[in-house]
């Protein structure tokens, strides 16, 4: 205990230190156990449920002993450092990343789902601009440099996470990284798509250098490939980003 602090600090610690874990610290003496029963159900229940909100495919495919261990260790052991609902999520990825000892009863793909989940409150949530100032909507894919949207996002995963499920729950990673783009709409509504490997590449390499038009990018892969015609993969690559602009992912071109 805070020896040093007033007593009514030392109060507060114990009080709060109880709603956190009310099977290891005692309810603060001169309070009725029933009056903290109120914030104990109110706290703990008002995280909990955030974080079934915000990962409902894990919580579907966790038991109830399990989902509430996993929940009020999280409750009491991490100390977040955002007073937002809306970063709860970010907190927990945090908290099993970094802080939380791992158990035989976690499923292998775990973190990488709880990732998956996420990402769709963080897209939702996200107050970036789209930088439409200095971007040409019509302007030439190959011979410029796409412009990708701040608010798509390429994803790899060693695990399909999109298609676990309570009957589909793989114990290995798979031969192939899954790769995936989340992205938010003209709608502002948060979709995923399902790409390929060179799609995943092609959006990297334009990632990684603002000034590489999608033909050099495209003429870099097929060279990777060893590919014997790469006028095909420029061909299909440009059908490719021309999808990708319809959808909103890529804006056109940087001017």
């Amino acid at each position: 205990m805070h020896k040093q602090l007033p007593d009514f600090q030392q109060l507060q610690y114990q009080f709060a230190a109880h709603i956190r874990n009310p099977e290891r610290n005692e309810v603060p003496s001169d309070i009725e156990d029933r009056r903290m029963a109120i914030y104990r159900d109110l706290f703990f229940n008002n995280v909990k449920g955030f974080l079934e909100g915000i990962f409902p495919v894990f919580r579907k495919i966790s038991s109830d002993d399990y989902w509430l261990r996993l929940a009020r260790d999280f409750f009491d052991k991490h100390h977040c450092h955002t007073p937002y609902f809306l970063e709860i999520g970010q907190e927990f990825l945090e908290y099993i990343n970094n802080e939380r000892e791992p158990s035989e009863q976690d499923p292998a793909f775990m973190k990488e789902l709880l990732h998956y989940e996420w990402v769709e409150l963080a897209l939702d949530a996200s107050e970036v601009e789209l930088p439409m100032d200095n971007v040409d909507a019509n302007g030439d894919l190959l011979a410029g440099h796409p412009a990708q949207s701040p608010l798509a996002w390429l994803l790899s995963y060693q695990f399909p996470v999109h298609c676990i499920r309570p009957d589909y729950q793989p114990e290995v990673p798979s031969e192939t990284p899954t790769f995936l783009i989340a992205y938010r709409d003209r709608e502002d509504e948060v979709n995923f798509m399902e790409v390929n490997s060179v799609t995943g590449r092609l959006l990297y390499l334009l990632s990684e250098d603002v000034s590489m038009s999608g033909e050099t990018a495209l003429k870099q892969i097929a060279e990777e490939m060893q590919h014997p015609d790469p006028e095909k993969v420029i061909q299909g690559g440009l059908n490719t980003m021309e999808h990708l602009r319809a959808k909103g992912i890529i804006l056109g071109t940087t001017q």
